[in-house]
């Protein structure tokens, strides 16, 4: 009779599991969530992920904080959280790298796409194709000639593996059909200086970088890799300049771990698309000459699609150029 006490006393337990977990669910949150950021106070990803932190904070009820993790390409927060208990208080922001990362580590601790539940993507940024001052090339496709004549001749600047501006690179190079000799500096501004300075031919970075730059003539640009042209920039898209393959966005996403309750990345996914509409983002984007994403691209859904497609564009590109982070 004890044993089947125990047995009833243990099922009832197990039944009040999913209606604990909805309770919980239907109060999120009741504290303070924290957005996981892999790069340094001060980056575009940081300035992005605090911008969207303001507006989910509104929209939540209760303060969104920002916690910078760096190191290893991104992979030590991405790591922690996925490794975090999946309530919804835990978040990633991550840009394209997210993507790359599944290539360039063949060694993760986590899987870049079944380790995590995709909330919505938050924005868009340009890259811009841009060289030396004196740099002979006119126009995009005659930069594309002057790499197929002298190939590791000319310089490359890169930021690190994985990196946007080292993947734009990438499919420059690939358009191109030779390899350049690569040039790796601690950041943008290091390479922008230097590719003011003649030191370095070639550099493909985020138009959030180099806008200043090129308006005010200090380094010569090509186009932008969005379908669109950039406003405030008078610039061909690379479609328009005759290379279509070099189109590419620097993307942010906000991801929280697996298994996070539906309800929760719901909610979650709301307060990103009503961040997306706050007018001080809005204007601030504009500034970062970076575009928020649109409602549709904002939901779990789109995000994760889009994930999984990055995620293989990305893969033989990588493999191709050989170019491993471990």
């Amino acid at each position: 009779m004890l044993q089947r006490r125990t047995l009833l006393a243990a099922g009832s337990a197990l039944l009040a599991i999913p209606a604990l977990r909805s309770a919980r669910a239907a109060d999120f949150p009741d504290h303070a969530v924290t957005i996981t950021v892999p790069f340094a106070a001060g980056g575009p990803t940081d300035v992005v992920s605090r911008l969207v932190a303001e507006g989910m904070s509104k929209n939540l009820g209760q303060p969104v904080v920002v916690e910078n993790v760096t190191g290893a390409g991104g992979t030590i927060a991405a790591a922690r959280v996925a490794q975090a208990r999946p309530d919804g208080y835990t978040l990633l922001m991550h840009h394209i790298g997210h993507a790359s990362t599944a290539t360039l580590y063949r060694k993760l601790p986590y899987d870049v796409q079944e380790s995590f539940a995709p909330l919505g993507l938050v924005s868009d940024a340009a890259m811009t194709i841009v060289a030396r001052p004196d740099f002979p090339a006119t126009d995009l496709k005659a930069v594309l000639a002057a790499i197929q004549e002298k190939g590791d001749a000319l310089t490359l600047a890169h930021s690190g593996l994985g990196g946007a501006n080292q993947l734009c690179g990438m499919l420059l190079q690939r358009t191109a059909g030779k390899a350049l000799t690569s040039v790796v500096f601690r950041g943008s501004a290091p390479a922008i200086t230097d590719l003011m300075a003649g030191r370095i031919d070639l550099f493909c970075d985020q138009a959030t970088n180099t806008v200043g730059f090129i308006r005010d003539g200090r380094i010569k640009a090509y186009a932008v890799t969005l379908p669109e042209r950039v406003p405030g920039l008078d610039l061909p898209t690379t479609a328009e300049a005759g290379a279509p393959q070099l189109s590419m966005s620097t993307w942010h996403g906000l991801y929280a771990p697996r298994g996070t309750p539906p309800e929760v990345q719901e909610r979650l996914s709301t307060a990103i698309r009503a961040a997306l509409r706050e007018e001080r983002l809005l204007a601030r984007f504009s500034e970062l000459v970076t575009a928020p994403a649109s409602q549709e691209r904002a939901t779990p859904a789109y995000h994760a699609r889009f994930l999984a497609e990055e995620v293989a564009r990305w893969r033989p590109i990588i493999q191709d150029a050989g170019q491993y982070a471990d």
